[in-house]
């Protein structure tokens, strides 16, 4: 029987329990020379997750150290390891131990920039940590303290405070002597009040003050104008100051609190984000659209609103709108007209006159179901108010000029001009017998965002309409249009034109110039080409939905299939073979895929 040659593992097998503590003595081996050489050359010392119960003494004595390779002086030798050469200690990392104090000899390390001391089990610090002059950055997060020593306060230098995940149930007036700080974070705490002194931290440009028991802010939190970042989410606030003099707060997080009102946002022009989920407030209120008017998020599920304003159709810039599980039994018909908006939830509300399956169909089934019904709407307002012009207040209110299926055939001077003292973003003149657009359109160059002319008998567009230079939407359709100017092309803001059901031949020359076009709706004409040279269709970065379908197209560019930024492509109905229809049913992605293994080999 052959014996087996024994075979040694090259693996260390660590004798040392998983559940092992170590002892005072176990702590202090854990700084090697190695470690204090390093850090007497660098200025800094990790010691992070190693267990420690203890800090190391010789960490706290590391400046004053010299080691025994280092007594003798031999200047033959690099001078990186000299004494005299030491860099003081300015980083330390404690942080992911077990430790559960600091000794008092913490005032050694003057020159401590940065201390990370996060995820221990410290219950407090000693009255010496105040002496840490030069101390910037500090992270207390996931420790176990319920209070800050008086002496703390004097750390004026600190400009990244977290004290995260700690028992702190109060904080003295002192902190705001902290003039430095920059950064704030004291979440997940059980803190029931702030003192005043908070007013006094100008430089905070983020303050993250969620999961603690605040039932109010002190007053003087709103000098904090350099402030971009405000969380205050999971409180017992029951409402909120006036904001206005936060006028660089970008992003405002006040979810799960007791929020009856809307707070007044007037002169916060930089506010992006807000956030008031899970509160109780009952009106979104026509001051805060007028001030809200650059708002891109706004998220308000679960509460009680019962209504929305109609000008909230002035919330232009909105791409996110949550609305989840309140209280809404009707929807404002100008919410159709927030053109940017890229998600809208409303599941939960008691809207009778929506379908469920709208409701649960998604942002694009919802958005053009409100804009059918703005359609519908306006044609019985309009014949309700029996032709007559609308008044100053109501284009004021609407911030829209509406006239929709009045058989016009010209719209005065002066109704344009009342639009544009009122700041109209929109202007809707379709079905109507217009030969052509209205001069006076002209005069909403400052603020039209929507310029909407289907369904007329227009068959020129005049160069002069370039003017419009915010103008974002522009529909087209259905009307006696064979070529566009090229000033159109000036029109750099444009991302949704609609030129369907006229009678082009080719797509207009000004339209590869719309640098920022996303939509591009060219079906119903005579189209005979589509041009992928590299001054035409490619120009046009941004492009996601392109409807070409029933035209004249004869061939379709395999190049076509380079266009991966495509989220929807339409070519049905046209004169070409190849792609054959059983492809063009599966949909853009597949299209694109069969024309790209139909480019040529170079």
């Amino acid at each position: 029987m052959s014996r087996r040659s024994q075979t040694h593992s090259k693996i260390k097998v660590c004798n040392k329990s998983v559940f092992h503590l170590q002892d005072k003595k176990a702590d202090d081996n854990e700084l090697s020379t190695g470690l204090i050489k390093s850090a007497k050359r660098t200025g800094q010392l990790n010691l992070s997750n190693r267990g420690l119960g203890t800090v190391p003494e010789n960490v706290w004595k590391i400046d004053e150290l010299v080691l025994e390779d280092s007594k003798e002086v031999d200047f033959a030798r690099s001078d990186l390891n000299n004494w005299w050469n030491a860099e003081p200690l300015k980083m330390l990392d404690l942080s992911s131990n077990v430790i559960k104090s600091i000794s008092p000899n913490v005032k050694l390390l003057p020159q401590l920039v940065t201390l990370k001391l996060h995820d221990n089990a410290l219950t407090n610090l000693p009255a010496e940590f105040g002496e840490l002059k030069n101390l910037s950055n500090l992270s207390l997060d996931h420790n176990k303290m319920s209070l800050l020593p008086q002496e703390f306060y004097k750390l004026t230098e600190l400009r990244w405070f977290s004290i995260s995940h700690n028992l702190l149930e109060k904080i003295e007036p002192d902190f705001g002597d902290l003039v430095m700080l920059n950064f704030l974070n004291m979440s997940h705490n059980k803190l029931v009040v702030l003192p005043p002194g908070m007013g006094y931290l100008v430089r905070l440009v983020e303050l993250n003050l969620s999961h603690n028991q605040l039932q109010e802010l002190p007053p003087d939190i709103v000098n904090l104008r350099d402030l971009k970042k405000f969380n205050i989410s999971n409180n017992n606030l029951r409402m909120l100051p006036p904001m206005g003099e936060l006028r660089k707060m970008e992003i405002l997080d006040a979810n799960h609190n007791n929020i009856e009102v809307l707070p007044d946002f007037y002169g916060c022009t930089a506010l992006k984000e807000i956030y008031l989920a899970n509160n109780y407030i009952k009106e979104i209120t026509e001051e805060f659209c007028d001030q809200m008017q650059h708002l891109t998020v706004l998220n308000m599920r679960d509460n009680k609103l019962e209504v929305l304003p109609e000008n909230i159709s002035l919330l232009q810039t909105l791409k996110r709108l949550d609305l989840t599980n309140n209280n809404l039994n009707k929807l404002p018909k100008n919410l159709g007209l927030l053109t940017q908006l890229q998600s809208i939830s409303m599941e939960g509300n008691k809207l009778s006159f929506v379908r469920q399956d709208v409701i649960r169909g998604g942002t694009d089934r919802m958005m053009k179901f409100l804009r059918d019904r703005i359609s519908e709407e306006l044609v019985c307002d309009t014949k309700a108010a029996n032709n007559e012009w609308p008044d100053k207040y109501t284009l004021k209110k609407s911030q829209s000029l509406m006239l929709p299926a009045r058989d016009l055939t010209s719209v005065p001077d002066d109704v344009f001009i009342a639009a544009a003292s009122a700041e109209v973003h929109i202007v809707d003149i379709s079905r109507n017998k217009l030969l052509q657009i209205p001069n006076g359109v002209t005069h909403l160059r400052e603020t039209l965002s929507q310029l909407i002319l289907s369904s007329n008998s227009i068959s020129n567009v005049p160069s002069e309409l370039s003017c419009l230079s915010h103008l974002q939407y522009l529909d087209l359709g259905k009307n006696c249009l064979l070529d566009l100017p090229v000033e159109i092309g000036d029109m750099k803001n444009i991302r949704e034109l609609v030129i369907s059901n006229n009678k082009f031949t080719k797509i207009p020359r000004c339209v590869y110039e719309l640098e920022n076009l996303e939509i591009l709706l060219a079906a119903e004409n005579q189209i005979d080409e589509i041009n992928v040279s590299s001054d035409a269709l490619p120009k046009l970065k941004k492009l996601a939905v392109l409807d070409l379908s029933n035209n004249s197209i004869f061939t379709v560019p395999p190049e076509l299939g380079n266009f991966t930024h495509l989220r929807s492509l339409e070519l049905m109905g046209n004169c070409f073979r190849q792609p054959r229809h059983a492809i063009l049913a599966k949909g853009t992605a597949s299209v694109l895929s069969y024309l790209r293994d139909r480019i040529p080999a170079k």
